[in-house]
């Protein structure tokens, strides 16, 4: 993911949390806002309640790595949340769960 494409910021995050829209399942949460450019930025937030660096960083690149390869609508702010119980799930349980909040924000078709 190139650097464009992230958010970094406590400024942007703060952003897409104000004013965006959100949804939510056992394993993760989405919020998104339109950012009005033709590419979208991500930001991943996972809390050390997840458990130790390790299993953070897994988890921070397997969402990483789903966002890369899953093909959606241009043009939104995306803020993904890990909650707890995604430090123990598999890599096709954090796709579908992710899969299934862009279905909900129109961001992919199914």
């Amino acid at each position: 993911m190139h650097k464009e494409e992230r958010l970094k910021k406590n400024s942007q995050f703060a952003e897409v949390y104000n004013n965006g829209r959100s949804w939510a399942n056992g394993l993760l949460a989405l919020r998104m806002l339109p950012n009005g450019l033709d590419i979208n930025r991500y930001g991943f937030s996972v809390s050390k309640r997840l458990g130790n660096a390790v299993v953070r960083n897994r988890v921070k690149r397997r969402l990483r790595q789903m966002a890369r390869l899953t093909p959606t609508r241009k043009g939104w702010d995306l803020v993904v949340v890990a909650r707890q119980p995604a430090s123990a799930a598999s890599y096709k349980q954090l796709e579908k769960a992710l899969s299934d909040l862009l279905k909900k924000g129109r961001l992919i078709e199914g």
